[in-house]
């Protein structure tokens, strides 16, 4: 996985984490994702110094505001693609996993097309 498509995870993940539950904490991402605590500890590292994320000395995860467009971004393409797939016929669970590839690979300008003919088909 490329540095930049798992900072992307990480992003969209603290996004979606957000709206289910009050705040957001490393052992929250690393049980939604899968993954070992030592590991996520890193990528919030990497974040903070990227500016993507604050910390609390509590240690709760806020995204900034870089963060929180880059995620949103991201979630949105996952969101489409996934959708898209969908009404293609694909099974869900199929759909999403697709769309988790190509959200960080699609150029805004293929998504912006994409987007636009699936909004027409509604």
């Amino acid at each position: 996985m490329r540095n930049n498509e798992s900072s992307e995870d990480y992003l969209e993940t603290i996004l979606i984490l957000s709206k289910r539950l009050p705040v957001v904490r490393s052992v929250d991402i690393a049980n939604e994702l899968g993954y070992k605590k030592p590991s996520v500890s890193i990528a919030m590292k990497n974040l903070r110094e990227k500016n993507h994320i604050t910390v609390t000395d509590a240690g709760f995860i806020y995204l900034t505001d870089s963060g929180l467009e880059i995620a949103q971004t991201i979630y949105e393409r996952h969101q489409l693609v996934t959708e898209f797939f969908k009404k293609l016929g694909v099974p869900a669970d199929i759909a999403a996993e697709d769309a988790c590839r190509i959200e960080h690979f699609i150029s805004a300008e293929s998504f912006a097309a994409l987007k636009k003919h699936i909004l027409e088909m509604k």
